[in-house]
């Protein structure tokens, strides 16, 4: 039996590319103070990309992706940087727990050595619901951007999540930050 994300991910494979569009983006825009500190333990994962292109979202693809964001959410504990590094923020790999940013890391390490370009793989930082920041990879597409959350199990195109995105990485250049601009409405609840 199929699970939901493997039947939304097809449903998308199956609809227009017209259908689905990546995020709207502004321009260069600050690096998050976490991000600016681990590119300077992690020089090599910051910098110039090369072959700056959205990955074609076919079923091996699709496949890898399921894998790698269900391996992460399973095997890494939420824990908060202040629980765990005594520091209110501290954007490290995870090896055993992490928060929102170490899992979008990791994520983003294991499918850049499965050979997916670096490019496509952008850290991304939003606002939940509830105000709240929050840290994911987005995973650029030609079937749109998707969304590795390690608050939710199903990869989700940015378009059908109830975020409000702020920023990610530039696809040129990992050390550098571009805005988005999320201009959409979000569905909220109804009240009779």
């Amino acid at each position: 039996m199929l699970s939901l994300l493997r039947l939304s991910l097809i449903s998308m494979l199956l609809t227009p590319v017209a259908a689905f569009a990546g995020m709207p983006l502004q321009g260069k825009t600050s690096q998050p103070v976490g991000h600016y500190e681990f590119c300077k333990s992690y020089a090599d994962r910051c910098g110039p990309n090369q072959d700056a292109r959205p990955i074609e979202l076919t079923p091996p693809v699709q496949a890898k992706l399921d894998e790698v964001n269900d391996a992460v959410n399973i095997g890494i504990l939420p824990k908060t940087d202040e629980e765990i590094y005594g520091v209110p923020e501290k954007w490290v790999y995870p090896t055993t727990e992490g928060d929102c940013e170490d899992y979008a890391l990791l994520k983003q390490y294991m499918l850049e050595r499965a050979g997916y370009p670096r490019s496509s793989l952008l850290l991304t930082v939003l606002r939940q619901a509830n105000g709240a920041g929050h840290a994911v990879l987005t995973v650029t597409t030609d079937k749109g951007d998707l969304v590795l959350d390690n608050l939710e199990e199903e990869i989700r195109d940015w378009a059908m999540t109830t975020y409000t995105f702020l920023k990610r990485q530039s696809a040129e250049d990992s050390s550098k930050w571009v805005s988005i601009v999320d201009d959409r409405e979000l569905a909220v609840g109804s009240v009779r």
